[in-house]
């Protein structure tokens, strides 16, 4: 399984987590990653990839908290349209998504909840593959 797996404390008095990621995409200098985290310490994926100097888009904790818009991945030719003033963003929210959950009850039955990406999740991604590398 092509996970790098961290292990860090970040604080002094901080707990021990542990996170595994792959990554899955990579377009015009972003990245899709898939984690695992096996300890459940709050923030804990932010906190690890912050560490790492690659804060999570649009994570105002831990990062720039900077919306991604379109004229920042699309640099060549990029015009609003003339009905608006200003742009939107494409994603304006932490993109961080919770793709699977599984759950073990007391009794040791466990629940797998799936969720597929949000749409904007989606067009931010497709947006990066079409005009990413520019």
């Amino acid at each position: 399984f092509p996970y790098t797996t961290l292990f860090r404390s970040i604080a002094a008095k901080g707990k021990p987590s542990i996170t595994t990621y792959e990554v899955l995409e990579e377009a015009g200098g972003y990245s899709l990653l898939r984690f695992k985290i096996l300890t459940g310490r709050t923030h804990q994926i932010r906190v690890h990839m912050k560490f790492l100097g690659n804060p999570i888009l649009c994570d105002e904790l831990y990062g720039s908290g900077e919306p991604l818009f379109l004229s920042s991945v699309k640099r060549k030719n990029f015009r609003l349209s003339k009905s608006e003033d200003e742009e939107r963003p494409i994603l304006g929210r932490l993109a961080l998504h919770a793709h699977i959950l599984i759950l073990k009850s007391p009794s040791g039955n466990e629940l797998t909840l799936e969720a597929p990406l949000p749409k904007d999740i989606r067009a931010s991604l497709n947006q990066l593959k079409k005009w990413g590398n520019q």
